[in-house]
């Protein structure tokens, strides 16, 4: 009898199904705490000093609508997008996602004066691997990133629809969507020039 324990891969698929179910678990928990008073994006709070929420009003959400579709869109993302990413780079990129996320919001729209939802997040988790996509020669990248972007443009344009609206029990933040395409593209950016740079040194 072989005593030797199975290997587990967290370079590829399994790794970014072990971080997908990891947030599915938090925002659950999150969700049935009712955080929202702790935990929320809410600018007054935030401009006095509780600056956590930037990142943890992410992982909020207003009804189970909402966390059902963001969750499902977080599932979907990793699917198409799993080879990409280990897992700590996975949970580093989710991190800055957040963080980016916030911290925009606080500073270029500054009418929002609540958020929750993973939504801006994902549109930036989905632009990253979309981006990825074209650099290994995956025509479908193309179609992705023309998507998401003319999603975005007409968000900005219409507005999200009604039923979204209806269905979370609030107003679509669309200005979180474009900080998510706008924040992944910008650091898709900065990540190849520091990896080319490191390069040129060695």
């Amino acid at each position: 009898m072989s005593s030797k324990t199975p290997d587990v891969n967290l370079s590829g698929r399994n790794s970014s199904y072990l971080f997908a179910l990891a947030i599915t678990l938090v925002c659950i928990l999150l969700y049935f705490m009712n955080a929202e008073a702790f935990l929320a994006y809410r600018r007054v709070e935030i401009a006095d000093g509780e600056y956590w929420r930037v990142v943890t009003g992410n992982l909020l959400h207003t009804n189970a609508w909402h966390l059902a579709m963001n969750l499902a869109g977080l599932w979907v993302i990793l699917l198409l997008h799993h080879m990409h990413y280990r897992l700590l780079q996975l949970s580093v990129l989710f991190l800055i996602f957040c963080l980016l996320q916030g911290v925009s919001l606080y500073l270029f729209v500054p009418s929002l004066l609540g958020y929750v939802g993973l939504s801006g997040m994902l549109h930036g988790l989905f632009t990253y691997g979309a981006i990825k996509d074209i650099l290994l020669g995956y025509k479908t990248g193309y179609l992705l990133l023309t998507g998401v972007i003319l999603k975005v443009i007409y968000e900005q344009v219409f507005g999200a629809g009604q039923q979204i609206t209806d269905m979370i029990n609030a107003r679509v933040a669309t200005e979180a969507h474009l900080i998510g395409v706008i924040s992944a593209i910008v650091l898709f950016i900065v990540v190849f020039l520091v990896k080319r740079i490191i390069k040129q040194v060695k």
